[in-house]
């Protein structure tokens, strides 16, 4: 199975792309994770949807708005609110993680890389066949 992160920006105006992807494929929604950090010294969230392998090709993506939306348990926002909902909505819980930030590593491959090996240890996604 090949698991890719597929990282659509900060979440800025591209928390709705990511919101239309969810929208869009209810039916394979896996997850909906926030990945808690901190970055250049503020409190930051990834936002992460997981949507299950497809059929051909066992190809699962993990789209995710890297590092760009501030912790909303420290300030409240209308970026993650709609997250928030579209979970709800959708009939899925949040799963929030605390993460290292993405600067700890040399290169973005191997930050998502770490990712996939917390999911994977955590169950939110299937582990190497």
């Amino acid at each position: 199975m090949i698991q890719r992160f597929i990282e659509l920006g900060e979440g800025y105006s591209d928390i709705y792309e990511l919101l239309e992807i969810a929208k869009r494929n209810q039916d394979r929604i896996s997850h909906f994770l926030v990945l808690y950090t901190v970055k250049n010294g503020k409190e930051v969230c990834s936002l992460v949807i997981v949507l299950k392998p497809t059929e051909i090709g066992d190809f699962q993506p993990l789209y995710i708005c890297r590092e760009g939306i501030p912790n909303p348990q420290k300030k409240t926002n209308k970026r993650f609110e709609l997250f928030q909902q579209a979970a709800e909505t959708y009939g899925h819980e949040l799963i929030e993680l605390v993460v290292k930030p993405s600067d700890q590593f040399s290169d973005v491959e191997l930050y998502y890389q770490h990712l996939i090996g917390i999911l994977r240890m955590n169950r939110y996604i299937p582990s190497l066949q």
